[in-house]
């Protein structure tokens, strides 16, 4: 079953905060959201705004084009 960009997206936050070593409260606080949205986003049912992506890389000290790009290769692998 494919994946489609919202879940993908989820994918490459949450692998990009454990590797943080951060909880979803830990990154909620820090872009000033609530945890229950970074937990939707997380899940690919959040359908986070520009801003909102960039608040969540720069909690997670990246860029948002890093984000993408870890969504990029989850979409492209083959089930």
């Amino acid at each position: 079953m494919a994946i489609d960009i919202k879940t993908a997206f989820g994918m490459a936050v949450k692998v990009k905060r454990v590797e943080q070593r951060l909880s979803q409260e830990q990154l909620a606080n820090g872009a000033d959201m609530a945890r229950s949205f970074i937990s939707r986003v997380e899940r690919g049912t959040a359908n986070p705004s520009v801003s909102s992506v960039m608040k969540i890389a720069d909690t997670l000290e990246c860029l948002p084009s890093e984000l993408w790009l870890r969504a990029e290769q989850y979409l492209s692998k083959k089930p």
